[in-house]
């Protein structure tokens, strides 16, 4: 990564100058770099998680417009400021801090949101509030299946979290692509839907309801962690299956809807020609993102286009954008999955329009993503065990602490990019990564505090068990040690009843905590 100092600085600013920046209508890209565990027990609501082991890596997806305005939050222990001068370096030019960090913004009387993907779930539960789609309970539905009762019974989460786990009788078809195929469903039955929780299954069903107007369709109350806390077990390793294909008749059905769907809603299409036009604008943001399934996008890839599959484009938007307000153009065959994600991402402000996939659209390029990274010197591994064995080095792990508790070089610590300042007044180290840039980006932080004795490991972990390092594991791993663990109602897919019950508590007082201006920001 390139360090370079600046003259250029990022402006300070109070926590109610960022808040009122932040709700001001105008693209800003708000982003909280602490790591996942502290970001998940409170953070401001349109704060985007971008967290500094990561983020020279992500930021060009996450704001690829650099004359965007940027707004840092750190936990007020002076990250911020490294991160503003990496970004300036990288050509960022509108950088501010937030003075003091999350200490100023709680002392402000500033709300703090915990959990993940908070907007999305807040949009969830707003859903809920003002449309009151269909529930029902896990009593009646495992009472459905005892009677026989036909119904079609699908979990809306994407293949690999139904592969986690699921209620018994679920078949795996995401939201999207439940609408993109309702012609090849059965027609006569009332449809219900599950999820972990409470969001996917509101917004499916709100979503099919728009489209399918008289059948019955159902979400399952607090979806998979229901069905626990009803006292019943959930499938674990199922294989999702091959989803429904679409004929001729079927196509014609979904694309029909589609375009029905568009002009109800106002929701733009766009050619190619415009999606150039737009990513040209040097005073908008423009996100060019593919809304097929996996399989869709990786059989017909689209250069200007990230993959960001329809149901978790909508559940986890800021995975993908990191600038409120932006535009975002959903690439999609017949247009109804695009449809559906841009009818909801514009509840939550965005600018949102479809772009039906065709030749002119595949020859659009992708978008130059920014500066490369110049990564630190490498170490190679015989040199790096004969520096650790004579004692002139030591061996620091970067990768995720879920990897270094299973699995780690015998006599390594574990760090993450945030708490490496401990390390810059020691000797020599040797930093040990993955395929992941966390081990180089903290390699060059650790220089740009004024370390002048750290080298990489050329080929990582891999390279040294593979050379014949001893490892081990620890004895005893607490995820909730590690700061970059999801920390809150951490357990609750895995059998912790009471993290359930707090998850579900938490999702369902979400609205709750909004204040008027917060609430303003949701356009239901």
């Amino acid at each position: 990564m390139d360090m370079r100092e600046s003259e250029a600085m990022p402006r300070r600013i109070t926590a109610p100058m960022a808040q009122d920046q932040v709700l001001s209508g105008r693209e800003v890209a708000f982003l909280d770099l602490r790591e996942a565990g502290p970001f998940s027990q409170g953070h401001p609501l349109f704060a985007v998680p971008c967290p500094f082991s990561l983020l020279e890596a992500q930021i060009a997806t996450l704001v690829p417009r650099r004359s965007v305005p940027v707004v840092l939050i750190d936990d007020g222990d002076g990250i911020a400021e490294h991160a503003g001068r990496a970004l300036i370096g990288m050509g960022y030019t509108i950088l501010s801090i937030v003075e003091a960090g999350i200490p100023a913004w709680r002392g402000a009387g500033l709300g703090l949101y915990k959990g993940v993907n908070v907007v999305s779930k807040t949009l969830g539960e707003l859903t809920e509030h003002v449309w009151h789609p269909a529930t029902i309970d896990a009593d009646t539905l495992a009472g459905w299946q005892a009677e026989g009762r036909p119904m079609a019974f699908y979990d809306c989460r994407p293949p690999e979290e139904f592969a986690k786990m699921t209620v018994p009788g679920a078949r795996s078809l995401s939201n999207g692509e439940l609408a993109h195929r309702l012609p090849t469903l059965p027609d006569d039955r009332p449809i219900v839907l599950t999820c972990a929780g409470r969001t996917r299954g509101i917004i499916g069903a709100r979503s099919l309801a728009m489209l399918a107007t008289g059948r019955e369709i159902y979400a399952l109350e607090n979806g998979t962690q229901g069905w626990v806390l009803s006292g019943r077990a959930l499938l674990r390793g199922e294989a999702p299956g091959a989803m429904p294909t679409l004929g001729p008749q079927e196509t014609a059905l979904t694309r029909a809807r589609a375009t029905a769907f568009l002009a109800e809603h106002d929701i733009p299409r766009v050619s190619a020609d415009e999606i150039a036009r737009l990513r040209d604008d040097p005073a908008r943001t423009t996100f060019c993102l593919d809304v097929r399934s996996a399989p869709e996008a990786a059989a017909d890839p689209l250069a200007g286009f990230d993959h960001a599959p329809s149901v978790q484009l909508v559940q986890a938007t800021d995975q993908w954008v990191g600038v409120r307000h932006a535009r975002l153009v959903l690439a999609d065959d017949l247009g109804l999955r695009a449809g559906l994600a841009a009818y909801w991402l514009r509840l939550l402000g965005y600018a949102a329009m479809v772009a039906l996939v065709d030749d002119d659209l595949r020859a659009l390029s992708k978008e130059n993503a920014g500066p490369t990274l110049v990564y630190p010197s490498r170490i190679e591994v015989m040199a790096a065990l004969d520096l650790v064995r004579t004692g002139m080095a030591r061996f620091v792990d970067l990768r995720a602490s879920s990897a270094f508790a299973a699995s780690h070089i015998a006599g390594s610590v574990w760090s993450c990019r945030p708490q490496l300042a401990a390390f810059s007044s020691q000797g020599p180290l040797v930093v040990i990564g993955d395929d992941k840039p966390r081990a180089d980006l903290a390699a060059s932080y650790l220089a740009a505090l004024g370390h002048r004795g750290v080298q990489v490991v050329s080929g990582g972990f891999a390279a040294l068990r593979r050379a014949g390092a001893t490892v081990e594991a620890l004895s005893h791993y607490n995820p909730l040690d590690f700061e970059d663990v999801t920390s809150f109602a951490h357990g609750r897919h895995d059998g912790d009843l009471a993290a359930s019950r707090l998850y579900l508590s938490w999702e369902q007082g979400l609205v709750g905590q909004l204040d008027a201006a917060e609430r303003a920001q949701f356009r239901l």
